[in-house]
């Protein structure tokens, strides 16, 4: 019996129990994996010296790959969409600029310096770059919670206002220099649903202020208070007004509709926008609107952005407004713009780097806050115009940033005639556009808890604030990571019949055990959080194999542990093992380790796991590690008892 014993044990395959690596090596391997897992330099090990140089400017500076293939073939597409995107830059430029309450000229200043900049530095093809409304508000209300207004001291309210989006350049530049890009993808997607259409409602709402002529509004963002603030108003109702507002948002609206249903019209939806602002100018300046109580937006100055550096503030007393504003801003701005480089670079079977992208937009924001410019990213209106239009490299930005030029340097005085009635429209119409409640529904057929963490995010912003909103909703989307942490997927494997495939006998009802033999499988790394529950689990599986055995089968005798999910093990999960392998010897059950990752194998050596156990309970394959313990049942039953 010995002799087959040692000839079955010869005839299989064995874990590979190597000296463990050393404390530098698993370092330098630990860091490579979290913040190169694309390897980028991979394509430079056998290049020559002088390529290798190049190559790493290409890496850096993405346009360097692209621009010396450039051609006029390319340009004329690149062209057309810039100008595309420039005419649907001005109106939204100066509306957002209005809704975070700062001059109208800051708004095209954004649309200037900034894509320049990003075309350099971007690896997105067809991102195009602009202040978004959302951001707009945010950092508005966020300054103003420092008890500093626009209308009180605006010298100060601007100069923290482009602070913020200073101070959001600096956190990116860290994050994409670091490689901690990853962060920004704690912003769930539910959350960021919510959050979104939480925001554009209240933008949305906040809009009756132009469409009525208000004078008077709140500085309160939810909706109660806007409500209120409309009716405690309603003898600065303008109906003039109104009446204007209403057709250019309707005109705005069926244009967007008639885009979507035929594309040869698209065009019209993409040029809307401008045509609702140089109307409104010809309305105010031909039939003198401000008479009839029809506010415009003000004088325009031309020429070149002001230079900004000396007037950012780092006041202790107001600097922390700033900083609240740029971690909140910058967290969204960033995941959103990524989310939408990545999402048209699929379309065309490309892809973007992360963390180029947030180096990328840290620059930019710098940048941009040294020449007048406040918070800028990727917009998803202005991408898909550029997208639609059909652009083929950032060149269509550099295209826009030429024309906004133009429009600072000669046309920007044309723009002081337009009522701020068109604002509202444009922006009004913009928001509803972001108002995509399917997706709620979506996620309440795919996830319910997703679905909540949604309504909490939109119910949040709409009734409170949206600060509430925003951190209640990441609060519950990380308390459920931690709760999948604190709680990892665990099954209980059976054999596929006819097969030596071994799978979770909930997923596979007609998978069967092996009679005296509990598998069970985990998937997660098993740390301090964890540690207790994993013993838990796997002694109420061997509980309630043993209760159906004094029926049907004989007592479990043996114990394994599927490792292959595990990525990494801690101290507290090592000895968790151990207290799970005490108990079931306790019980006259032995315990098998199955597949362990290296490093989770090397940490089980370091702590003596290994020698506690014996090498021979380690195995390579579950289907290895049945064969072995099925040989040992039928040569001994383990001794009761023994511990």
């Amino acid at each position: 019996m010995a002799t087959a014993m040692q000839s079955f044990n010869e005839s299989e395959a064995t874990v590979n129990f190597t000296e463990p690596r050393s404390f530098g090596t698993v370092l330098k391997s630990d860091i490579k994996e979290t913040l190169f897992p694309d390897d980028p330099f991979y394509g430079l090990k056998n290049e020559p010296p002088k390529r290798r140089i190049w190559k790493t400017f290409q890496y850096f500076i993405p346009m360097l790959e692209w621009l010396p293939q450039y051609n006029l073939k390319l340009f004329r597409y690149d062209f057309v969409a810039g100008i595309t995107i420039a005419s649907l830059t001005i109106p939204q430029g100066i509306s957002y600029a209005k809704l975070a309450e700062i001059p109208p000229i800051i708004g095209l200043y954004c649309s200037f310096i900034p894509p320049f900049v990003y075309a350099l530095f971007g690896s997105s093809k067809c991102l195009a770059i602009g202040n978004m409304a959302a951001t707009s508000l945010m950092i508005a209300a966020a300054i103003k919670e420092k008890n500093v207004f626009p209308e009180t001291d605006p010298k100060l309210y601007l100069n923290l206002v482009i602070t913020a989006g200073f101070l959001t350049g600096v956190m990116q530049l860290f994050l994409g220099v670091c490689r901690l890009g990853l962060l920004v993808n704690f912003l769930s997607h539910a959350t960021s649903i919510g959050f979104i259409a939480g925001t554009a409602t209240i933008i949305c709402l906040q809009q009756l202020k132009g469409f009525l002529g208000l004078k008077h509004f709140t500085k309160k963002t939810d909706v109660f208070h806007v409500i209120q603030a409309v009716f405690r108003n309603r003898d600065e109702w303008n109906w003039p007004c109104a009446l204007l507002g209403g057709i250019y948002l309707s005109f705005l609206l069926i244009s967007r509709h008639l885009g979507r249903k035929k594309p040869k019209l698209r065009f019209i939806s993409t040029s809307a926008p401008m045509v609702v602002v140089v109307t409104g100018c010809l309305i105010t300046y031909f039939f003198d609107a401000e008479k009839h109580g029809i506010d415009t937006v003000g004088p325009l100055k031309r020429g070149f952005n002001p230079i900004t550096i000396q007037d950012l503030t780092f006041d202790s007393k107001y600097i922390s407004a700033p900083i609240k504003a740029a971690m909140i801003t910058g967290a969204l701005a960033t995941s959103e713009a990524i989310a939408i480089g990545r999402s048209f670079a699929l379309k065309r079977n490309e892809e973007t780097d992360g963390n180029k992208e947030i180096i990328a937009f840290g620059l930019m924001n710098i940048i941009g806050s040294f020449t007048s410019c406040y918070l800028t990213s990727g917009i998803f209106s202005k991408t898909a115009v550029n997208f639609n239009a059909g652009c083929k490299t950032l060149m269509s930005d550099v295209v826009m940033g030429f024309c906004m030029m133009l429009v600072i340097l000669f046309l920007a005085p044309i723009f002081s005639y337009t009522p701020l009635v068109a604002l509202s429209a444009v922006i009004a119409a913009a928001m509803i556009g972001l108002l995509k409640f399917g997706e709620f529904y979506h996620l309440y057929k795919i996830d319910k808890f997703d679905f909540f963490i949604c309504i909490v995010a939109f119910f949040g912003v709409t009734l409170f604030s949206m600060d509430t909103g925003l951190f209640t909703s990441f609060f519950l989307a990380l308390v459920r990571g931690l709760l999948y942490l604190a709680r990892p997927a665990t099954c209980k494997l059976g054999n596929i019949p006819n097969s030596s495939i071994y799978r979770d006998v909930e997923q596979y009802p007609n998978a069967t055990g092996v009679p005296g033999i509990v598998v069970v499988q985990l998937g997660s790394p098993i740390y301090f959080a964890n540690g207790i529950y994993i013993k838990e689990r796997i002694m109420r599986w061997v509980r309630d194999e043993q209760s159906k055995s004094i029926t049907k089968q004989g007592d479990v005798e043996h114990v394994l542990l599927d490792l292959g999910g595990v990525t990494t093990i801690d101290t507290t999960g090592i000895n968790a093992l151990v207290e799970i392998r005490r108990q079931l010897l306790t019980k006259g059950i032995n315990i098998g380790i199955v597949n362990p990752r290296v490093s989770v194998l090397e940490k089980m050596t370091r702590a003596k796991f290994v020698d506690i156990v014996g090498k021979e309970s380690f195995y390579l394959s579950i289907e290895d590690a049945i064969k072995k313990c099925q040989f040992s049942l039928g040569l001994s039953s383990p001794h009761k008892g023994s511990a």
